[in-house]
C-alpha cells in the first residue's frame, strides 16, 4: 500500500511520486475544475425535466443511477470495505450518508428559496465548513492563501448568483430553505473531507468514490421510487436522468476523486465554486438569460480567487 500522508498536507511533488510536474496542476486542480464544469450543467439539464417531476426526485435519480454505475465499474470497490480498518469502515458509512444528504437537502432548498440563494449558501458554505472541519479534527489549520482565495471566491460567487436579485425585487427569505441549503453545504464538505482522507491514506480514488456513491445511490433509491417514476418513462425525463447520472455523477466524481489525491479537501471545495460560473455562462448562451453588471463583476472576482488557488505549487514551496 502506498505511503499514507495527512489528508490536508500540501500537494507537494515529493508526496505524490516521481513526476512533480504533473502533481502541481494536472494531478489536482485540473480534474477538480473539470468536474466543476460538469456539475455546472446540472441546473440547465434539470430545467429540461418534465413539468411533473419532483425536484428532489430528479437529483436523487441521477445519484442513484450514477452512484450504482460508479460502484459497479470501479476496480476494488467491492473489496474496499474488507480491506479497511474498522474506523475507516465507519468513515465510509458517514461519507455515504453525507453524499445521500446532499440531493435530499439541496433540491428542496432550491424549491423554497430559489436557485440563486440555495446555490450561494450551499456552495459558498462548503469550503468554509471543510476548512473548519479539517481544523477541528486536527488535520491542518487553514493557510492564509486558502483563506484569502476562499473569501474572494465566495464573494465572487455571491455577486455572480445574486446579481439579478440585487437589481430587482428579491423574494422573501425562507428560513427552512436557508437551513436546508446550509445542510447541503455541510454534506458536501463532509464527504469531500472523508473521501480525501481515505484517498490520501493510499486507497484508490475510484474505489473510494465508488463505495461512497454506490451506497448513497442505494440510500436515495427508495425516495425516487416513492415519489413516482412516471417522468422517467418519458424521453425527456430519461435523457435528463442519464445526463445527471453519467456526466454529473459518474464522470465528475471520478475526476473529483483523482483530484483529491493531490489536493486538500479544503482547496478542492473552493475550486468547485467554478460550478455556478459555468451554470451562469450556460444560462446566457443556452437559455438566453441576461446577467447584470454585478454578476459579471462577481465572475471576475471568482476567477481571481480560483487563480490564486491554482497557482503552481512550487510558488507555495518557496514560501516555506
Amino acid at each position: 500500500m502506498p505511503k499514507r500522508t495527512s489528508p490536508l498536507a500540501p500537494a507537494r511533488p515529493a508526496a505524490a511520486g516521481p513526476q512533480p510536474s504533473r502533481t502541481s496542476l494536472m494531478g489536482g486542480p485540473v480534474p477538480i475544475l473539470t468536474a466543476a464544469v460538469l456539475w455546472g450543467t446540472t441546473g440547465t439539464a434539470s430545467s429540461l425535466a418534465p413539468a411533473g417531476a419532483p425536484a428532489a426526485a430528479v437529483g436523487c435519480a441521477g445519484l442513484a443511477l450514477g452512484g450504482i454505475l460508479l460502484f459497479l465499474t470501479s476496480r476494488g470497490a467491492r473489496s474496499l470495505p474488507a480491506t479497511c480498518t474498522r474506523p475507516e469502515r465507519w468513515l465510509l458509512v458517514l461519507g455515504a450518508l453525507a453524499v445521500a444528504g446532499y440531493p435530499v437537502t439541496f433540491y428542496p432548498a432550491v424549491a423554497r428559496t430559489g436557485v440563486a440563494v440555495a446555490t450561494v449558501i450551499a456552495l459558498g458554505s462548503a469550503p468554509v465548513f471543510t476548512g473548519l472541519l479539517a481544523w477541528l479534527t486536527g488535520h491542518g489549520r487553514p493557510t492564509a492563501r486558502w483563506t484569502g482565495a476562499t473569501a474572494a471566491a465566495v464573494l465572487g460567487c455571491t455577486l455572480l448568483v445574486l446579481g439579478p436579485e440585487l437589481t430587482g425585487d428579491a423574494r422573501p427569505m425562507d428560513l427552512t430553505g436557508i437551513v436546508l441549503a446550509g445542510c447541503a453545504g455541510l454534506s458536501y464538505a463532509g464527504y469531500s473531507l472523508i473521501g480525501g482522507k481515505l484517498i490520501t491514506r493510499g486507497y484508490a480514488s475510484d474505489s473510494v468514490m465508488g463505495v461512497l456513491f454506490g451506497a448513497a445511490g442505494l440510500l436515495v433509491l427508495p425516495l425516487v421510487l416513492s415519489t413516482g417514476t412516471h417522468w422517467l418513462a418519458t424521453t425527456r425525463g430519461a435523457a435528463v436522468a442519464l445526463h445527471l447520472a453519467l456526466f454529473t455523477v459518474y464522470l465528475a466524481y471520478r475526476l473529483f476523486g483523482r483530484g483529491l489525491r493531490h489536493t486538500p479537501a479544503s482547496v478542492a471545495t473552493t475550486l468547485t465554486l467554478a460550478e455556478p460560473a459555468v451554470a451562469a455562462v450556460l444560462g446566457v448562451t443556452v437559455l438566453g438569460e441576461r446577467l447584470p453588471a454585478a454578476s459579471w463583476c462577481g465572475l471576475a472576482v471568482l476567477a481571481l480567487g480560483l487563480a490564486i488557488l491554482t497557482a503552481p505549487v512550487r510558488t507555495e514551496s518557496r514560501e516555506r
